[in-house]
């Protein structure tokens, strides 16, 4: 079976993962897309605590703009936001990563599920890039149709009332009868 016929699912050797299953783990914090180390464990099929060690060993392959450690209010929000006990044995609030500390792990997790895995997620983040992306053309698009309405509106009225005044019959003014 190809991989067209597949829809928005693949292969691989752990079985199906549907890319909507990855794209509901991918969260919207300060202003990036991203995922949170306990999804990402879940997904290559290893424990938190290994994932973030091997993370931990290789701090130079992370900078800031590929993986952070959330606030503890924005832990908490996140925790409220998604109504998740997953996460609720933490001491820690968790490490968060963007779709480049995503790719960079490819290099750290040596195992065909984490390769496999990474092409999924990188998948997954193109794919969200170009919805958000398509949504805001669509946003634009409808703002001038709006702007395009709204002097269309304006032109008809001015239209309207010019032929309300040529129809009206003209009014003469009335003399008075009498004294």
């Amino acid at each position: 079976m190809g991989q067209e016929s597949m829809g928005r699912q693949h292969r691989t050797a752990a079985g199906l993962v549907p890319v909507e299953a990855i794209e509901r783990r991918i969260y919207l914090i300060r202003g990036m897309k991203v995922m949170i180390d306990a999804d990402l464990a879940g997904l290559y099929e290893v424990s938190t605590g290994n994932l973030n060690l091997a993370v931990r060993r290789n701090p130079e392959r992370f900078p800031e703009d590929f993986m952070f450690q959330l606030a503890k209010e924005e832990f908490e929000d996140l925790r409220l936001q998604t109504a998740s006990s997953s996460w609720g044995g933490r001491r820690y609030p968790p490490y968060i990563f963007t779709g480049h500390g995503v790719a960079m792990l490819s290099s750290i997790l040596k195992s065909k599920r984490a390769v496999q895995m990474n092409i999924l997620i990188v998948r997954a983040f193109i794919r969200l890039r170009e919805v958000l992306a398509s949504h805001k053309d669509l946003a634009r698009k409808m703002a001038d149709l709006e702007r395009e309405q709204k002097l269309q509106h304006s032109q008809i009225a001015g239209i309207y009332d010019m032929v309300k005044k040529l129809v009206a019959p003209p009014v003469s003014p009335k003399r008075r009868i009498g004294f």
